[in-house]
């Protein structure tokens, strides 16, 4: 009797992500739509059939540690294949839209290359791939992607935890002469209301508690509703928290700008809606916020935190800065300085200018020095350091509710998150997880809090089911 020959393993997938939450996002959903073609994802480049770098192209040298790494998959790659097995290797996301052909040129590991905009395609890319390496496709395509993604098993979600990212609105109309974005993602496009209250449903039955919604210019959403017309980000949080299961919103990021009063009003009436904000200023210089096209000024920026912090008074504002941008002088500085003390930040992500090519700001006279950009770069940071230790000491002693997301590193420990994304750790049942419990904050870390149980055992899964 003659046996039948064994089934091959299922193939395997591994996705490096770079940059931004909406990296994460997608390289969740290249995941998954590789998944749907029987591929299991893996934590580990050694074990993939397929290894894909979803990439970001906003900072300096982000596309040499682009080729840095794939060095690192050549060597891989050729191990694979002296045992036996072949390996395809990948580049995804912003520096794969920028830099194109140029990739395949450079780094002959690389099979395939796919932009953001494109990688619903990806069984297709692979196909090819395997074929005859070397297939780009770095195209604005017509049809949406969104649309043409299978949806998440429930398993990989309850996989990737309490919390998820959901892009609502991609690309960018307001072309900061610093910024590659509406390059690489294109113009701004918002999901319709339907296709993302779909998502959110589907996230909530698997377990997941927490949204944060996503977009290059998030506050901008103006996805069609399903009466036809057009709806606010803010009408959409309040559609989303009425799906069963979500307890709680977030959303990220935001330009001034955009920044309506209906929103604003949100963070007052939405008890779903976490007391958080990040609102990127830049700079605290009108004429530095003009060469770089912001379209706002800091009077209006002050303002606007004026009017938030009226509406809630609890929010933790966070925000970027760049210093040393072509022609910044030590006044312009100075009102950086001057802005960030003003405002008081719970936190902030600080960068020194890199010019990036093809934008603007590359073509700009008076690019500063390297050391003068960093000193600039440490007094800002010091600076955003103390407001940080000083927002986090405030909250030492005050109750505040926090969803437990997982096991803590010690025994006997679970970390959640408070409504300012803040890590806290308590000691308790690991049967907390999943669930909001007031915490009483009693230590800061450097970049989280430690707190304790406030009540009894019963007391403490009151929020479990809500």
């Amino acid at each position: 009797m003659s046996q039948s020959p064994p089934k091959s393993a299922p193939k395997a997938v591994y996705v490096k992500s770079y940059g931004c939450q909406m990296n994460v996002y997608d390289s969740q959903r290249m995941a998954d739509v590789m998944g749907a073609e029987g591929y299991r994802e893996v934590a580990t480049p050694e074990e993939a059939d397929l290894i894909l770098l979803n990439t970001c192209h906003i900072r300096e040298r982000a596309a040499e540690k682009v080729y840095s790494e794939l060095g690192r998959m050549r060597v891989l790659k050729e191990e694979a294949k002296a045992a036996g097995r072949d390996v395809l290797v990948g580049v995804a996301g912003c520096v794969a839209q920028a830099e194109g052909e140029e990739i395949v040129r450079r780094a002959r590991v690389v099979d395939l290359v796919v932009g953001p905009q494109s990688y619903h395609r990806l069984p297709d890319l692979v196909a090819r791939a395997a074929q005859k390496p070397g297939v780009v496709d770095t195209e604005f395509p017509a049809e949406d992607k969104f649309t043409k993604l299978p949806t998440a098993t429930a398993a990989s979600t309850r996989s990737r935890g309490l919390t998820a990212f959901v892009t609502v609105q991609e690309g960018c109309d307001k072309f900061c002469t610093f910024c590659v974005v509406p390059y690489t993602r294109g113009a701004e496009v918002s999901r319709p209301v339907a296709q993302v209250l779909a998502e959110v449903e589907k996230l909530a039955a698997a377990g997941v508690r927490e949204i944060t919604l996503l977009g290059q210019n998030v506050n901008a959403y103006h996805g069609v509703g399903p009466e036809g017309k057009e709806w606010t980000l803010a009408r959409l949080l309040y559609r989303l928290a009425e799906v069963p299961g979500i307890a709680r919103l977030r959303y990220t990021t935001s330009h001034p700008r955009e920044l309506g009063e209906d929103l604003i009003a949100a963070h007052r009436d939405l008890a779903a809606l976490m007391p958080y904000l990040h609102l990127p200023v830049q700079s605290g210089s009108d004429a530095v916020l003009k060469r770089m096209n912001r379209k706002h000024g800091r009077d209006e920026y002050f303002r606007l935190v004026d009017r938030i912090r009226e509406a809630q008074p609890d929010i933790a504002l966070t925000s970027d800065f760049i210093v040393g941008f072509p022609g910044e002088t030590d006044a312009d500085f100075a009102d950086t300085l001057d802005l960030v003390r003003r405002v008081g930040f719970a936190s902030a992500y600080t960068f020194a200018y890199s010019a990036r090519p093809g934008t603007p700001g590359a073509e700009m006279d008076g690019h500063l020095p390297e050391p003068l950009k960093t000193s600039r770069l440490h007094e800002l940071q010091a600076l955003v350091a103390g407001q940080q230790r000083d927002f986090q000491e405030s909250l030492v002693g005050r109750t505040v509710d926090v969803l437990f997301e997982k096991p803590g590193r010690k025994p006997g420990q679970v970390v959640g998150r408070s409504p300012h994304l803040l890590p806290v750790q308590v000691i308790g049942p690991s049967s907390l997880v999943g669930s909001i419990v007031p915490v009483r904050i009693t230590a800061t870390k450097t970049n989280s809090l430690d707190g304790v149980l406030v009540g009894d055992d019963h007391m403490m899964s009151v929020h479990a089911a809500e």
